[in-house]
């Protein structure tokens, strides 16, 4: 049972590695899509930080209904962190959010916590 578990393993990394980097890049966003990400999108006017959201589990960029074209813009659920402090508080919610990919200067990045 172990000798099969050990193929199978040896097996898959070695599969993994003939993969491109590329290949192996989307393979990762795959896995984070399925399982999300404790991840933390900043919204900034500027140089000042004006939004951001707290335990959000991935983006997705919209896409049409009618065209299944990618929409200019991405939306994901997040706790408002009203007061910016990066912990959640005592009234702060679980809100739905969308933002444009053209015109809003914004950081996504994973809550190393």
């Amino acid at each position: 049972m172990k000798w099969t578990t050990l193929l199978l393993t040896i097996a898959l990394l070695l599969g993994l590695s003939a993969c491109t980097q590329e290949t192996q890049n989307k393979i990762g966003r795959e896995i984070n899509n399925w399982t999300g990400v404790n991840g933390v999108l900043e919204v900034y006017a500027g140089e000042k930080l004006v939004r951001r959201f707290i335990k959000v589990d991935k983006l997705t960029t919209a896409v049409g209904t009618d065209t299944a074209k990618d929409r200019p813009y991405r939306f994901g659920y997040g706790i408002l962190d009203a007061n910016l402090n990066g912990v959640t508080d005592a009234g702060e919610k679980k809100v739905y959010f969308e933002f444009s990919d053209y015109s809003t200067n914004y950081i996504f990045f994973e809550n190393p916590a």
